[in-house]
């Protein structure tokens, strides 16, 4: 079930790369919102994919790799702009991850915190330098 979740954002991402903006600001605030979309669509697998909620759960090597290869194409995507480290990326993935989670305690089935990405990400973007 991790690994299918997993699998199914990928395919998610590579439906979404022919409508992805040029510019580094719209994408960011294209990708917060395909990930935030996909994580409050479903708790339980937002839950599976993202928080420990099962103790000594670990992942096979082989339903890990989707979840790897999601963080490698984020940081790909991040370096093309620019954005360079893992620190940058964790930042952008506490962020979006931090808002699905308030969206899912505060606001469950609303849009208290979707309405907020593109504030955040252009948040996001000032701190990392990117133009506007």
């Amino acid at each position: 079930m991790f690994g299918q979740a997993w699998t199914d954002y990928l395919t998610l991402i590579d439906l979404s790369e022919a409508t992805m903006p040029e510019d580094p600001r719209a994408a960011l605030k294209t990708i917060a919102h395909r990930f935030f979309d996909y994580s409050v669509g479903d708790l339980a697998r937002h839950q599976l994919m993202n928080q420990r909620m099962i103790p000594g759960f670990v992942p096979s090597a082989e339903a890990y790799a989707p979840a790897v290869e999601v963080v490698e194409r984020g940081r790909d995507r991040l370096a093309r702009f620019g954005i360079q480290g893992d620190e940058k990326l964790d930042l952008f993935t506490a962020l979006v991850g931090g808002m699905v989670n308030a969206q899912h305690a505060n606001d469950p089935g609303g849009d208290r915190w979707s309405r907020l990405l593109d504030e955040a990400m252009d948040m996001f973007a000032d701190h990392v330098g990117l133009s506007r």
